[in-house]
């Protein structure tokens, strides 16, 4: 087949077929069976403050930074006695750190005295978490809870269109396109192959479309 590097042109591109969607996570499924986020986390209190370090930062960075923090702090309480300086000296390799640490101490704070420093079931009330968007409650109640939603990142954004699997250009649409297009037995790992996809295969720059296991299914390609 002769491939062709992805673009950003929609215009002459069609939504896959529910065959070639089953077809598509089916092969993400032999690849890797039960993909997990790469954040390193002990629980889920700090799968939470990983996931809002994380926001325009690497996995990679986030976890390096927290490696020594998950030591010392694993639990709200404990993130409290630290303060937000205390903080700061832990996650200044990470981009717009002081933000992010006044966020993680103000939602730490919320989690000890709204919800018994356990983490909040529902997404309206994660969502009213210092730091947590309708991403990152997404991921939780996904990663977490195991509900079936679709957290879309800069790498859903991108390679939605490109495979074919939405055409949005902002990610609550496009969020719902792909609750729409994915069969309930894919979604508790669908973001995760997704992202995992983008991150290494449907790069950015210089995709991997030789070593792609959907090359055949992708629209950029047909």
């Amino acid at each position: 087949m002769n491939l062709k590097t992805p673009s950003n042109k929609t215009d002459d591109l069609k939504v896959l077929s529910k065959d070639k969607v089953i077809l598509l996570f089916e092969r993400f499924k032999e690849k890797n069976p039960k993909p997990t986020t790469e954040l390193i986390a002990p629980n889920n209190y700090t799968l939470l403050v990983s996931v809002v370090l994380s926001a325009q930062a690497t996995d990679k960075s986030v976890n390096k930074a927290t490696e020594s923090l998950y030591k010392k702090v694993d639990t709200p309480e404990k993130m409290l006695e630290l303060g937000e300086e205390g903080l700061i000296e832990y996650i200044k390799s990470i981009g717009l750190y002081r933000a992010k640490a006044k966020n993680v101490i103000a939602l730490s704070k919320l989690l000890v005295e709204n919800f018994a420093s356990s983490l909040p079931r529902t997404r309206e009330d994660l969502m009213s978490l210092p730091g947590v968007g309708r991403k990152t409650a997404n991921v939780i109640l996904n990663v977490v809870y195991g509900e079936k939603t679709m957290p879309v990142d800069t790498h859903l954004l991108r390679i939605s269109p490109r495979i074919g699997l939405s055409f949005g250009t902002n990610p609550e649409t496009i969020e719902q396109d792909l609750l729409k297009i994915i069969p309930d037995e894919y979604m508790e790992h669908a973001h995760h192959w997704l992202i995992l996809h983008g991150r290494y295969i449907c790069t950015a720059r210089n995709p991997k479309c030789e070593d792609c296991p959907i090359n055949d299914i992708c629209q950029q390609n047909l």
